[in-house]
């Protein structure tokens, strides 16, 4: 067998090479630089070329913008239009010489999908955030399929937690007793009766909104190691979202009360524990309110006020004493953050700047108040 050098390698040979460079190993595959492998190859040759993808009907990450205007993508709703929306209004601002009595900081933080502790948890303590002097926050918000535009005053708080069960292990073909499945069979059903009544309630009432209960879902189990062995040990995580007027020292009382029941050696644990639910007043007692809703009166914008159903930043600047209101300006879109084909219209984002732009400056026109520099 003979090889040649590089200057005389045959172009099948070099071909084949630049497709192996491209990583596609998991468990972070670059499938995108071997798709535009392909794709370039199929141009090259003539042939027509399809990306099927599952689920979404464009790339995630493309920005794919339809004949009717939508644009796909992830982060479309939640929330980088809410980013590019704010720099664009202050762009504006800016640009027509406008200036306020407040100061506006806009703030960019990380984490805020993995629970926030290494972002605006963090952030709300350091000198930096105090040094801003903050008044009043705006956060995220959610769209609305209506006309109306739904505006957040509070929020439930998360409990992630990890029920753990211990009992008897030994040979599967045996009937044994105690065993850890049976009794965390107990807690789950406990906790899913719960999640029933909570969502019986919710139906029940159609003044009551989501995020005025407390949800809770099954999302993880763990334990046993073969077919034919009883486990030692297995466990069950859960999310619950518990609504802002919940005692919560009761409720955690409730949750050794199910765990004591099912029997010994059951126990939990948190992951995720937020204790502190603040509301900021949606009336016109609340100066912040007032401009808010002043404002959106002026633009014919109808408001629906609610509790947010998940956990957003607000929470940690509500912690440390700031109102806070969470607010996307999404009328007409169905809510598809986190979901497949996330989407938002142009006109949509776009009249999004112009709400944004008469929000920040009734906001950043409200006069000084008592205790205020």
């Amino acid at each position: 067998m003979t090889t040649k050098g590089p200057e005389s390698e045959h172009p099948s040979v070099t071909l084949f090479r630049q497709y192996l460079r491209i990583r596609t190993v998991q468990p972070n595959p670059d499938y995108g630089a071997a798709i535009a492998f392909l794709e370039e190859r199929a141009h090259q040759l003539g042939l027509s070329c399809q990306k099927v993808e599952e689920h979404w009907h464009h790339d995630p990450f493309e920005a794919f913008k339809d004949s009717e205007g939508y644009i796909y993508a992830r982060g479309a709703q939640d929330m980088k239009c809410v980013s590019i929306q704010y720099l664009e209004a202050v762009r504006r601002l800016k640009s027509e010489g406008h200036r306020f009595p407040r100061t506006i900081h806009l703030t960019f933080v990380p984490d805020e999908e993995v629970g926030g502790h290494k972002g605006m948890e963090l952030f709300v303590k350091r000198p930096e955030f105090q040094a801003l002097r903050a008044g009043f926050a705006l956060d995220e918000g959610l769209a609305n399929p209506t006309d109306a535009f739904t505006v957040f005053y509070s929020e439930r708080s998360p409990w992630w937690i990890r029920v753990t069960s211990t009992g008897k292990p030994g040979h599967a073909s045996r009937f044994i007793e105690d065993t850890a499945a049976e009794k965390l069979h107990k807690v789950i059903s406990s906790i899913l009766a719960f999640r029933e009544k909570e969502k019986q309630r919710l139906q029940a009432n159609p003044h009551l909104k989501e995020g005025a209960v407390t949800s809770v879902n099954l999302t993880k189990l763990e334990g046993g190691v073969a077919y034919n062995v009883v486990p030692a040990a297995m466990s069950a995580s859960f999310d619950f979202r518990v609504a802002p007027d919940v005692d919560m020292k009761a409720f955690e009382k409730q949750l050794e009360t199910w765990c004591r029941e099912a029997g010994e050696g059951v126990t939990f644990e948190f992951a995720q524990k937020f204790t502190e639910p603040r509301m900021t007043r949606p009336d016109d007692s609340n100066p912040w309110w007032a401009a808010f809703s002043g404002a959106c009166k002026e633009m014919n914008l109808t408001l629906e006020p609610q509790i947010f159903p998940a956990a957003t930043d607000s929470r940690y600047v509500r912690a440390v004493g700031i109102p806070a209101l969470g607010f996307s300006p999404m009328n007409h879109t169905p809510v598809l953050l986190h979901d497949h084909n996330e989407r938002l219209h142009e006109a949509v984002f776009l009249r999004g700047v112009d709400i944004y732009t008469r929000l920040l400056s009734a906001l950043a026109s409200v006069p000084a108040m008592p205790g205020e520099s």
